[in-house]
């Protein structure tokens, strides 16, 4: 009976639905990436997704500004042992979850085995407790952001067609295909004044991992420059609530529509029980050894 139990316990942790981690990256600063990850995930909610927001630009976050809110707490109040998870989980519109990363975070090395222990205690709950875990990342790399992005499962890359954003965005996808040449990339551009530009930019980042790096990633789409943006962002409100109608609304649903049709088949479930877990508590132990 004992090993049938177990047995059990097993098959039911491998059928368990985890959630999907996703970092959302650019090279440089400046090309809507917040904004991108908050309009995104509420257009992921459309789809009966239940979504929560890590913001990990650390010292610069602004996700609790874009969604109208305020956090109290943060991810450092929580690592430091101050508050529970549950207290740094803030309710945002259409009841989109987010965290606040807080500030001093930056290096690995200055963090306590407690605080490591926490992290992975609370991405793996959170895991389970979410369809998906969107990380905002900082512009730029550090060694802490390029742990997590080694650890995710997707990461989508933002770029603009400025030829500095663009060369930044391949150097990142460079480093981080390094790591692991199995990561999933994903490729949106921001900010175009015509499809086509925003098109002849995902291409040539496109052909250009193909041709250096022997790498296949996929393109998600351009969203237009749009006055509705910053008109959103004053109001501190969503421009998929405050003007779904807008073209630049339209044109963000079908990215996600796009980005959710191409994990049809592979879909929530794993047969490889937190392996976004494993992977970041592995990097980890191997940092601070």
């Amino acid at each position: 009976m004992k090993d049938q139990a177990q047995s059990l316990r097993m098959k039911m942790q491998q059928n368990a639905r985890l959630g999907k981690s996703i970092a959302v990256v650019s090279g440089k600063g400046g090309v809507g990436k917040s904004n991108f990850t908050t309009n995104f995930s509420n257009m992921l909610m459309s789809y009966e997704k239940k979504v929560i927001i890590i913001d990990m630009d650390i010292g610069m976050g602004n996700v609790h500004i874009l969604l109208g809110r305020s956090a109290r707490y943060s991810l450092k109040d929580y690592l430091q042992g101050e508050v529970t998870l549950e207290e740094v989980i803030y309710d945002g519109p259409n009841n989109l979850n987010y965290v606040s990363g807080g500030t001093g975070l930056a290096s690995i090395l200055e963090w306590t085995d407690e605080m490591v222990d926490r992290l992975l205690l609370a991405f793996a709950k959170l895991q389970k407790d979410y369809d998906y875990i969107l990380f905002d990342m900082g512009a730029g790399a550090t060694n802490w952001s390029l742990d997590l992005l080694n650890a995710v499962d997707d990461i989508i890359v933002i770029s603009t067609t400025e030829p500095t954003s663009i060369t930044d965005a391949y150097s990142m996808m460079k480093y981080i295909h390094f790591k692991d040449r199995e990561k999933n990339f994903y490729l949106l551009c921001n900010r175009v004044i015509t499809n086509e530009e925003g098109t002849d930019t995902l291409i040539r980042l496109k052909q250009t991992m193909a041709r250096f790096l022997s790498k296949d990633v996929t393109i998600l789409g351009s969203l237009p420059e749009d006055p509705i943006v910053p008109k959103a962002v004053k109001q501190q409100e969503l421009f998929t609530i405050l003007y779904p109608n807008s073209k630049i609304a339209k044109t963000m649903e079908d990215i996600t529509k796009r980005y959710i049709e191409g994990h049809a088949y592979d879909g929530l479930i794993t047969q490889q029980p937190n392996k976004f877990i494993s992977k970041l508590r592995s990097i980890f132990l191997k940092g601070r050894d």
